[in-house]
């Protein structure tokens, strides 16, 4: 009885120990390790996000993975009993369920059924520096000159790549080559940025594993009638390769990968962490070549790199940031 009190009381107090290692060098480095393996988690999403949707309704893979990491995240919660969020942590916990349990995949699974994973990897490659920006303006930061010309420089990047991708050169003008998957792509990156910097200052509060499982749980009601639309529109048909990567961006990338990846953010600084994701359209590039054969063109390579490197320089701005209040007593 005393091991499960004290285990409730540790998972009580997340905030005290995140500032604890925040302020030690070793804990900049566990968090950057923390964010590496969430990235490493989540650079699978997209390849296999396309696998999945190629055989099974969008809808359904974008709002089942949230259902099966729902169900999970319950018996997790059951078997641990943390403290419940209080007050407005419940709010909170609403917009992370907003950015990264529903509008992240859903967005992703429409944009997949017709972008290759190697495109959608160099879009997503503006993640990092939107988290950043998030970051900025949710803790009250003052970011410097530097920070938003990368930041910007990242954002025109991107949007080069997908007009010249999509139409030509001729398509800069106009934005005529600007894809309707190119759009739910950048709509993808704005709520998950919101979902990213939110979830790490809760998990400061919650704990990491605690502040997915109660976004899971908040946000499963809702995905389970979405989900069940999804299946109602087309049978629910797959082999074993589809069904493996809907197994996979379920457990891995709904669920798992966000242990990693909120305990990273929690440590910080927030926007420090999120260089880690400058690995990730590279990775995804890599799995999706290697893996299923995806073709890679100078085009693609050369904008992840231009892509990756403006937003290195914008999460490397790093700013003067307001002292972290100190723990409020139990």
């Amino acid at each position: 009885m005393r091991s499960k009190s004290s285990a409730i009381a540790s998972a009580a107090h997340p905030l005290s120990a995140a500032g604890e290692d925040h302020a030690s060098g070793s804990g900049a480095n566990r968090g950057l390790l923390f964010g590496f393996v969430g990235v490493l988690a989540f650079s699978f999403t997209l390849p296999f996000t396309r696998v999945a949707v190629s055989t099974l309704d969008p809808l359904f893979v974008g709002a089942g993975r949230a259902v099966v990491a729902g169900v999970l995240a319950i018996v997790v919660l059951a078997i641990i009993r943390p403290a419940r969020p209080r007050g407005t942590q419940w709010v909170r916990l609403l917009v992370v369920a907003a950015g990264v349990v529903a509008g992240f995949p859903l967005l992703t699974s429409f944009a997949m059924q017709t972008a290759p994973a190697a495109h959608g990897a160099v879009v997503i490659g503006v993640l990092p520096a939107a988290t950043a920006v998030v970051a900025v303006v949710r803790g009250g930061e003052r970011p410097s000159r530097r920070f938003w010309v990368a930041s910007i420089a990242g954002l025109l990047a991107v949007i080069a790549f997908v007009a010249v991708s999509g139409g030509g050169l001729d398509a800069l003008g106009g934005m005529a080559g600007l894809q309707p998957s190119d759009v739910l792509l950048l709509g993808a990156v704005v709520l998950a940025a919101i979902g990213y910097a939110e979830g790490g200052l809760l998990s400061r509060e919650l704990g990491s594993w605690q502040t997915i499982c109660w976004a899971l749980v908040v946000a499963l009601p809702v995905m389970a009638v979405v989900a069940g639309v999804g299946a109602s529109r087309a049978p629910i048909e797959a082999g074993v390769g589809g069904w493996i990567a809907f197994g996979y961006v379920s457990v891995v990338s709904m669920f798992l990968g966000f242990f990693a990846w909120y305990r990273g953010l929690a440590i910080g600084p927030i926007a420090n962490v999120s260089q880690m994701q400058l690995l990730q359209p590279v990775l995804t590039i890599v799995w999706a070549a290697l893996l299923f054969g995806e073709h890679l063109d100078a085009l693609v390579l050369v904008a992840a790199v231009v892509v990756v490197a403006c937003a290195g320089f914008a999460v490397r701005a790093r700013v003067r940031r307001p002292l972290a209040p100190a723990p409020a007593s139990a």
